[in-house]
């Protein structure tokens, strides 16, 4: 006797081929009803023989397309509707989207063949893809996700395209992107005038020629423009550093192929399936040494990554960028088209006016990008994928939740911007947006902020933010007229680690960052925080000291080194031309800073991991002046550059809040910065300076952690984006008995700072 089952399928199941796959095994088993896709997911209604319908259900997750994952799968069955046949239904807008969209996906090894294959109808076709490939999330404007709702709307599939399209067969059957030279977007090379010089295949040979003699060529993408020159033309390279003002910090590069990476990268297997993953995030991997007598792999010009022993490396991952490496045989610098700490161009006209006098020639072309969406970046730790920028391959895949709440909006923080929505138990973060200090980023975050609503259709019961008051992020949460709550952001970060692994309840969370708003109005940024339910203690910080010219000390490594000596040798410190941060001023900024001090004028109290790492930077001689956020940090772990030694300085450890009644113990660095000064006096070199300061650092966690006593501790912050200090932490805690967790899919920096806010609410919510 025949029956029906229902289903509802939620999860990543649209822009996948899931549907395709659904049609083609409910013909196999013979079968009949529907499928369609909704704003909640895939639904299914199939009918027939009972045994054939429990067959279908065990072969559905098993036999799924491989760029798709099931959240969940609610089954029913019902009395037989009298279905004739399978077919494929018309998407239903009905009801809030609860539907996920899938990230940009990078080219399949089927579309690569057809790409690269002269007899194949899209043979160098830049824009080939199928269900298992090419744009999502970077075209679609609306769920369901159907192709009237993405920009490819306006190109009207041809007879062949629309034959696959229909054909349940073919791989791009129900590939929303489908297109093919004659029917679809196309390339053109322009001047810096605008003006059409070549079209099509031949726009990309002219590109190429352009790359090979040395020229900036700005290049559309995926999710916006790259900027694109020979990573082996040191002039070039130089002269991109120059004209993008970006004075020292690493440049990205591109590869043809994985083989190429190893002559000038140490490269693991899991670091390897990294490169070559759907998301092709830009990996950091360590440079390799030529042993004597080796052939030289790539010259890549020295100033791709000056000071750095790593280099950020990525994949070919869109067809356009396929064809262009493969032509040139060689890796280009692909960094983002943008000024810097502006978002990316993301429109041609746009790019000509802000790429003015970077690019020498833009390689376009007419299919829009919705969003802009920027490399993602990550790196292996501990032998698992840390994501240190959550963009392109990976945004918008939400982190479900222990707790339900109501629809909420999250506006993160100010630096490594992102935004997130929370419907039920999933949480929906934007890709990475940047800093929140030019007019581009602000409208940037501004429409990324609206869009993600839009998306899902989210009317807020709650917005959430950082508790600082002058964050540009707060004003607008404060502005929207919903409901408005904030959240420190230190218990933001520790809440984004918890989210990041599942965990509830109680934990010690270790928040190290450069800055965050306190309770007490002071900088925070060294943090102890046992967390519940119901919130967060600050159990243990770091000793304060101040920054000389406030902001001005987060570029100047050196005013943080004075706000430390100063604590040790108050106004004594004008004579002490012996030590190096004091040496860098001139006599009178000297004076200058010393009164700002004394008077505790612009000097700001802080607790900050961040600052504390500038400090010893600069008395280690490391870094006086940094060129981009947290040069001196990472160069202070850089420094440590093969050292193995365990020995650390001493620290002590007091409660010095006791009479004030609100305890909380006091790490003092004192100890550790007189040995430091020792060693320098000694003439110790910089590199086990960096060793001992970082094992003292791992040191200061474990001996807080016992002494609180909670056995599940959260490394989170930008400070455990340090590979040395998060392993070496995490290795010293789990020897001590500690269950430790640390970032997996969501950075450690801010880039977590929406969805910690978002979990910190919720549980709370969950005792009301």
């Amino acid at each position: 006797m025949n029956q029906r089952l229902h289903l509802v399928i939620r999860g990543a199941v649209q822009g996948v081929g899931f549907r395709p796959f659904v049609y083609r095994l409910a013909t196999e088993l013979g079968l009949r009803g529907w499928v369609l896709n909704s704003q909640h997911g895939v639904y299914i209604d199939v009918e027939g023989e009972k045994p054939l319908l429990d067959a279908f259900l065990l072969r559905l997750p098993a036999e799924k397309p491989p760029r798709s994952f099931i959240q969940s799968c609610e089954s029913s069955f019902l009395d037989p509707a009298g279905y004739d046949a399978f077919v494929i239904r018309e998407s239903s807008p009905e009801g809030k989207p609860t539907a996920l969209v899938l990230p940009d996906i990078a080219t399949c090894p089927d579309c690569l063949d057809e790409i690269f294959n002269p007899s194949n109808r899209r043979y160098r076709y830049p824009f080939t893809n199928c269900t298992n490939c090419g744009p999502r999330f970077s075209i679609v404007e609306s769920l369901p996700y159907d192709r009237p709702r993405t920009t490819m709307k306006s190109f009207v599939m041809c007879a062949r395209c629309t034959a696959e399209y229909h054909d349940p067969t073919d791989r791009r059957f129900h590939a929303q992107p489908n297109a093919c030279p004659e029917c679809g977007p196309t390339v053109e090379l322009w001047d810096t005038a605008g003006t059409r010089l070549e079209g099509g295949d031949a726009a990309l040979l002219a590109a190429e020629r352009l790359i090979r003699g040395g020229s900036i060529v700005a290049v559309k993408g995926i999710g916006g423009f790259h900027l694109v020159v020979d990573a082996r033309n040191e002039s070039a390279v130089r002269r991109l550093r120059e004209q993008k003002h970006r004075e020292e910090k690493p440049l990205a590069l591109m590869f043809p192929a994985a083989t190429m990476v190893r002559t000038v990268c140490e490269v693991s297997d899991r670091e390897e399936r990294l490169l070559c993953s759907p998301e092709t995030p830009i990996v950091l991997l360590s440079r390799r040494e030529r042993a004597d007598g080796e052939t030289p792999g790539w010259n890549l010009a020295p100033s791709i990554a000056p000071h750095n022993p790593y280099l950020g490396i990525m994949l070919p991952y869109a067809p356009l960028h396929h064809i262009l490496l493969h032509d040139l045989g060689f890796p280009v610098v692909a960094t983002s088209g943008n000024l810097s700490d502006e978002p990316m161009c993301t429109d041609e006209h746009e790019a000509l006016a802000r790429l003015a006098g970077i690019a020498d020639a833009f390689l376009v072309h007419n299919r829009p990008i919705t969003r802009p969406i920027d490399d993602a970046i990550a790196r292996v730790v501990l032998g698992r994928e840390m994501i240190l920028r959550r963009a392109r391959g990976y945004a918008p895949l939400p982190v479900s939740i222990t707790h339900t709440v109501p629809d909420m909006l999250a506006v993160g923080a100010q630096l490594k911007s992102t935004v997130a929505v929370a419907r039920g138990n999933q949480v929906f973060i934007s890709q990475h947006l940047g800093d929140l200090e030019t007019e581009q980023s602000l409208r940037a975050f501004n429409h990324e902020t609206r869009s993600l609503q839009q998306l899902y259709e989210i009317v807020p019961e709650l917005v959430v933010s950082d508790l600082h008051p002058d964050y540009l992020s707060s004003a607008y949460a404060r502005n929207t007229g919903y409901p408005h709550e904030t959240v420190q952001h230190h218990y933001a970060h520790i809440a984004s680690c918890m989210a990041d692994n599942g965990l509830d309840g109680r934990v010690l969370g270790v928040a190290w960052d450069g800055t965050g708003y306190g309770l007490d109005g002071t900088i925070w940024g060294g943090e102890f925080l046992l967390t519940d339910a119901q919130g967060f203690r600050r159990v243990a910080t770091l000793r304060s000291f101040r920054l000389p010219g406030g902001e001005a000390a987060v570029k100047e490594p050196r005013r943080s080194a004075l706000g430390v000596l100063y604590e040790l040798f108050g106004t004594g410190l004008q004579d002490r031309e012996d030590l190096l941060p004091v040496r860098m001023f001139d006599a009178a900024s000297r004076q200058i800073l010393l009164t700002m001090l004394t008077r505790t004028v612009n000097t700001p109290l802080t607790t900050s991991v961040g600052r504390l790492f500038d400090a010893v930077a600069s008395l280690a001689g490391v870094r006086q002046i940094s060129r981009y956020e947290g040069q001196a940090a990472m160069e202070l772990e850089f420094a440590i550059a093969g050292n193995t030694s365990n020995k650390a300085y001493p620290w002590r450890i007091v409660d010095a809040n006791v009479d004030s009644g609100s305890s909380f113990l006091t790490v003092d660095w004192e100890p550790m910065v007189d040995g430091i000064l020792r060693d320098i006096g000694s003439g110790c070199k910089s590199g086990v300076i960096a060793t001992r300061f970082h094992n003292t650092l791992a040191g200061i966690i474990v001996d807080v952690a016992r002494r609180i006593g909670e056995p599940r501790v959260t490394l989170s912050g930008g400070c455990f984006q340090n590979r040395y200090l998060t392993e070496c932490s995490v290795r010293l805690l789990e020897e001590a008995g500690f269950s430790v967790y640390w970032h997996q899919r969501v950075p450690p920096n801010d880039g977590g700072i929406a969805l910690g806010q978002i979990y910190a609410v919720a549980r709370a919510r969950s005792q009301q």
